[in-house]
């Protein structure tokens, strides 16, 4: 799944929101375009800025209307709108179409691996800056790495055997690890990384 930097998917080339780990979960690969280049998604992008047009946001009076809106406006581009010799696109790309299979959240559990996830997130080493406890954030959630390295930036990765967060120093070396409480099967599936419901 293609998407951008931005609320629900992610942060900066950050780590992965829970909306996107529920993905990686489910064994969809996610493919973040590069932060401020709109053009690497063209297709995706140019479409978002004809719904806005067509929708026309700030008259609605409801986040409900507002979605009434789109799905007219996304049926009418879809099924009527012309786009070559006067047929449709869903005339000229049949194939397009829903395949007609919805999602069953009975079968999640079964198709559903946290060890995907921790495979994914072993991938990255992201940066942070160590507040004024000694703490960083990860997910809303902050980690004590310790106040000797208050103002430091550190690096963060995932440690996906321990399923811990390792904090190292600039030059690698590890100041503290701790387990990620957020890297749960439970919590990513509600999307609520905190435990929150």
């Amino acid at each position: 799944m293609r998407v951008d930097n931005g609320t629900p998917w992610g942060a900066r080339g950050d780590l992965p929101t829970p909306l996107a780990m529920w993905l990686i979960g489910l064994g969809i690969e996610m493919a973040w375009n590069p932060p401020r280049q709109p053009q690497k998604n063209g297709v995706v992008e140019r479409s978002q800025g004809t719904a806005k047009r067509w929708a026309e946001p700030q008259l609605c009076a409801s986040a409900f209307e507002l979605q009434e809106r789109l799905r007219a406006d996304d049926r009418l581009q879809r099924e009527r709108y012309p786009v070559m010799k006067k047929r449709s696109g869903w005339e000229v790309y049949p194939g397009l179409a829903h395949s007609g299979r919805s999602y069953v959240k009975s079968k999640e559990a079964k198709q559903w691996d946290l060890e995907r996830v921790k495979e994914h997130l072993a991938g990255y080493a992201v940066t942070r800056k160590v507040d004024g406890k000694g703490q960083v954030s990860l997910h809303d959630r902050g980690y004590y790495v310790g106040v000797v390295h208050v103002g430091q930036t550190v690096y963060v990765m995932f440690d996906p055997e321990q399923s811990e967060w390792v904090f190292a120093d600039a030059d690698g070396k590890q100041l503290r690890s701790q387990r990620a409480v957020e890297i749960d099967a439970q919590r990513i599936c509600s999307l609520t990384p905190k435990g929150k419901k």
